[in-house]
């Protein structure tokens, strides 16, 4: 049984996440550096606790992360999308990918069209990503999706971290998108 869409890009499938997933999603997590700037590494039992509170996210709120496939492997390759829990700074776009994932445009595609969702499905009038002032590679792709800084941001507890909230209205992504068609 389906809990939310399934959204496919030219080389991505974006799909809530299943069972299937969880070792794939404890790789991810046990990885230092690809966990660098997402909260540090994390052992299979708080991997399940997060993946489930990703998926439940789809019961309670409607929306959430979405598991990547990549479509020319099959392979999971992360988790990306709308993402919002009790207390968070923003409706938020948010992206997390393998390392074999980074370099490929995988994050600024995915993230386009979890933004496009979240705008013209969700009905959000801004989306953020709250990004680590040092992950340089996060900014990249939040400027490639035409955000900017637009206020400091602090997560709830437990994770209680200082971030930049880069973003933009609703009303500005859809102008970038008419100039991308």
């Amino acid at each position: 049984m389906a809990i939310g869409p399934t959204i496919e890009t030219e080389r991505l499938i974006l799909r809530p996440p299943r069972a299937e997933d969880f070792d794939s999603w404890c790789a991810f997590h046990a990885d230092e550096e690809v966990m660098r700037h997402l909260g540090g590494v994390q052992g299979p039992e708080l991997t399940w606790r997060s993946m489930c509170a990703m998926t439940g996210a789809w019961t309670i709120e409607g929306f959430s992360m979405f598991s990547v496939i990549e479509k020319a492997t099959g392979e999971w390759v992360g988790r990306l999308g709308p993402w919002r829990p009790y207390g968070w700074p923003g409706t938020e776009v948010g992206w997390g990918l393998v390392r074999s994932a980074w370099g490929k445009g995988y994050a600024s595609e995915g993230a386009a069209a979890a933004m496009d969702y979240a705008v013209d499905i969700l009905g959000w009038d801004e989306v953020i990503h709250t990004i680590d002032p040092a992950n340089s590679g996060s900014i990249r792709v939040a400027e490639r999706l035409g955000s900017r800084v637009l206020r400091q941001a602090t997560l709830p507890p437990p994770i209680e971290l200082n971030l930049d909230a880069y973003g933009q209205s609703a009303d500005a992504w859809r102008a970038r998108r008419i100039k991308r068609a």
